[in-house]
């Protein structure tokens, strides 16, 4: 993987991501920009996958949040960064292929997009699920089509509809968490009528502060890695902005603060309020568990609406970012040109092309429910890890080469720098080798670590018959 031969077509290709960018509409607004930050730290992830990591982990689950989101800081930092310097729809794409090679933005931009169109898929059965339960009878598959459909016209139009879905879809969910974590806070000081405090028995009892020891600890860990996917779009909507620069850093550095309150705080709130090892937290979901246990009537309703909106902004946001890096790598001259084509600012054969995929995998899951369908869930498993790998070996690279060529785009600056950076790579490679002592995590990372290997090296190819091509 040489990258002698990776500047004359990295040069071209930072032509092409500008001319692409310049093509796509800039309707969206600061307030978008921030709410679709928000909207990306609150997801489905939260309300429901935190449950099985209380299990696991039990009150030590506050560490694990913690330091898997003091992780993720470094690398919406690091992400800041490269994107306030050189906004661009393709975001990390784009930094990889200019700090090392087109093959890196070639892997790591499919491999996004693969991640993207199957959670698409997910997150509309997961939607349908809910909705099922509220009209029995009624069939999943036609809720699903729905909701594609719904978002599919959304994102067909202009950009500003995006932003519009995504600012209300947001600002429900950060009104949800504020209310519950102002209810969580106000039981725990024992000043919530009809609650006594608990003071610090659910955190001391059933086992102590780490009940499973280190390897439930670590379970818990891995569960809080993967539960803040999503950030990552905020850079790619930058783009689409009326200032993308003063945008995406003001929406980088206050989602710092977001991680820490949302996250953290409320798992605080839940393992101080509800014994780790109630049955309902893994069951049925850690915030219904509390609030259920604050004796709030309707608790499972009220988590029902929350998460269903959650996973319809996510089904928004993921067809909106697949769309948008697809048009970029095709731009860049990664894929076939039709899917590149923009109308009235809008890459509508890019939208269409990732819902459809995404309603793909959705049959795939009624038709072959026992091994493709697995298999794509475990190939996309651990994508976000090997795109916030790309993510910081480019910020590694390009610092040095933003600070000798034009130290004026710095407006965003990595933490540490370069000590940060490295820190950040040992955590994520210590990940990887954790995934790896775990029989489901190792499947994910090897069907992940196959896909990867699998576009790295169409991606060589194409970089070296483009570069024989030139000369």
């Amino acid at each position: 993987m040489s990258r002698t031969s990776a500047s004359p077509p990295t040069a071209g290709s930072d032509v092409s991501a500008v001319e692409a960018d310049s093509a796509l509409t800039h309707g969206l607004k600061q307030r978008h920009l921030s709410m679709i930050a928000l909207g990306g730290v609150i997801g489905a992830g939260l309300f429901v996958g935190s449950g099985a990591g209380i299990a696991s982990a039990g009150p030590s689950i506050v560490i694990a949040y913690a330091i898997s989101g003091l992780l993720v800081m470094f690398v919406m930092r690091m992400l800041g960064e490269m994107s306030a310097a050189n906004p661009a729809s393709g975001s990390f794409s784009v930094h990889a292929e200019r700090a090392i090679g087109p093959w890196a933005g070639f892997t790591a931009g499919w491999a996004f997009w693969v991640l993207l169109c199957v959670a698409v898929g997910l997150e509309g059965i997961g939607a349908a699920k809910i909705v099922t339960g509220w009209l029995p009878g009624t069939p999943e598959w036609a809720w699903v089509a729905l909701f594609m459909a719904v978002f599919l016209g959304t994102n067909l139009a202009a950009v500003k509809n995006f932003g519009e879905f995504e600012f209300w879809f947001a600002s429900l969910k950060v009104v949800a968490i504020t209310l519950f974590l102002v209810l969580g806070v106000l039981a725990i000081l024992g000043v919530l009528p009809g609650t006594d405090a608990p003071g610090g028995a659910n955190l001391r009892g059933e086992g102590g502060f780490l009940p499973n020891g280190s390897n439930g600890f670590i379970i818990g860990l891995l569960a809080s890695v993967f539960a803040y996917g999503g950030l990552e779009t905020v850079t790619i909507a930058a783009a689409e902005s009326e200032n993308p620069v003063r945008g995406v850093a003001k929406a980088v550095r206050t989602a710092m603060w977001r991680i820490a309150l949302f996250y953290v705080g409320s798992m605080a709130v839940i393992v101080t309020l509800v014994p780790w090892d109630d049955p309902k937290v893994a069951t049925v979901g850690p915030f219904y568990a509390a609030l259920d246990h604050l004796g709030i009537s309707g608790a499972a309703e009220i988590m029902n609406v929350v998460i269903l909106i959650a996973l319809l902004s996510a089904m928004n946001a993921n067809i909106y970012g697949a769309s948008r890096m697809a048009c970029s790598l095709v731009a860049r001259g990664q894929g076939p040109k039709r899917l590149g084509r923009v109308s009235s600012g809008v890459p509508r054969n890019a939208v269409l092309v990732s819902s459809v995929f995404g309603f793909l995998c959705v049959l795939l899951s009624y038709w072959r429910p026992d091994d493709v369908f697995p298999w794509l869930l475990n190939m996309i498993g651990a994508v976000i890890l090997v795109v916030w790998i790309f993510i910081a070996m480019s910020q590694l690279l390009l610092r040095r080469r933003l600070e000798r060529e034009a130290p004026e785009k710095l407006v965003v600056r990595m933490w540490l720098f370069p000590a940060g950076t490295l820190l950040a790579l040992a955590a994520m490679a210590g990940i990887f080798l954790l995934m790896l002592r775990q029989p489901d995590t190792r499947d994910q990372l090897l069907a992940t670590g196959a896909l990867t290997v699998v576009l790295a090296v169409i991606g060589v190819v194409r970089q070296r018959r483009a570069a024989a091509v030139k000369n």
